[in-house]
């Protein structure tokens, strides 16, 4: 795989992603906004998604844009305009159910869909999926499964926190292989470590509701101390403070979704600024030469 030159050598390039959905498919309003209800809402992905390529592009920032099918069937045009901008499209699922409320079957049918979907509109091969809500954890041993035989060849859907709308508190904080008979590779969403504790540092709104310096400690210390690549995610919405407020949500969920929508493009400026960027599948590719690299020292030293 490709990857840009422009990296000054020895610095760490960590993974720059987008989980393209629109605001009344996140899962804080899942339980007052229906499914069915869709298509009639003001619909604002695609305006959220130019303003982020163009910030990308000001910083030189490469990334991979995870994509819901639902919205790649009715934005093709800007699925194509990701892609020729130089970034990854990747699966975000169809419509933004979570992984351990499906079974194997419709998960399978979930994730076909979606791919097929995305590679018509932008006629890439799609090898990369993140769940939604990051919600593939150890209820669901047959997800990494089915990810593997339909032929992707990474992930990055756990989270290893513990934390009340999803997380895998036990799995691996960096890059690992769910299956031993295969090479799908896992990138979980980053963590950082105090006194003994994980927390939650790859984006979101920890990065949106926390103050800037909390990110940057983050990822800093994965970068220096432990030497790899910070896997960071936000979503189209949340630049996005003129977005319509949700009636009857609950006040966490309301207080989670719009607090610090004015200030989150800013943040995001001074970020891709401050370190190196590039996509998840490039990321990804080096983490697998990393896992074949230590698996094969291991198999010398038990020789």
């Amino acid at each position: 795989m490709a990857f840009d030159e422009g990296d000054a050598p020895g610095r760490v390039v960590n993974g720059l992603s987008v989980d393209v959905e629109d605001w009344f498919q996140v899962g804080a309003f899942e339980g007052v906004i229906e499914r069915d209800s869709w298509g009639g809402l003001d619909d604002r992905v695609e305006r959220n998604v130019h303003a982020i390529l163009n910030l990308f592009d000001e910083a030189q920032a490469s990334a991979t844009f995870f994509t819901l099918g639902w919205v790649a069937k009715r934005h093709a045009g800007l699925l194509r305009e990701i892609a020729a901008r130089g970034h990854e499209v990747a699966s975000h699922g169809w419509d933004h159910e979570r992984v351990f409320r499906m079974d194997r079957k419709s998960f399978a049918a979930d994730i076909e869909r979606t791919r097929k979907t995305i590679e018509d509109c932008c006629g890439e091969r799609v090898i990369g999926y993140r769940a939604p809500s990051f919600s593939i954890d150890q209820r669901t041993p047959w997800a990494f499964m089915e990810l593997a035989e339909q032929g992707y060849l990474y992930s990055s859907s756990v989270a290893p926190v513990a934390h009340d709308h999803y997380g895998w508190a036990d799995a691996p904080r960096f890059a690992f292989n769910p299956l031993p008979w295969s090479d799908l590779v896992e990138l979980p969403v980053t963590t950082a470590q105090f006194r003994g504790k994980r927390l939650a540092a790859g984006g979101g709104g920890f990065f949106r509701v926390l103050p800037y310096a909390f990110s940057r400690w983050a990822i800093r210390q994965v970068n220096r101390d432990e030497g790899r690549p910070a896997i960071f995610y936000f979503h189209p919405w949340e630049i996005d403070p003129g977005q319509p407020r949700v009636a009857g949500a609950p006040l966490r969920s309301r207080l989670r979704h719009y607090t610090n929508l004015e200030k989150m493009a800013g943040k995001l400026r001074q970020l891709v600024r401050e370190f190196a960027w590039g996509r998840i599948d490039v990321i990804a590719h080096r983490e697998a030469l990393r896992l074949e690299a230590e698996k094969a020292t291991l198999h010398r030293a038990s020789a």
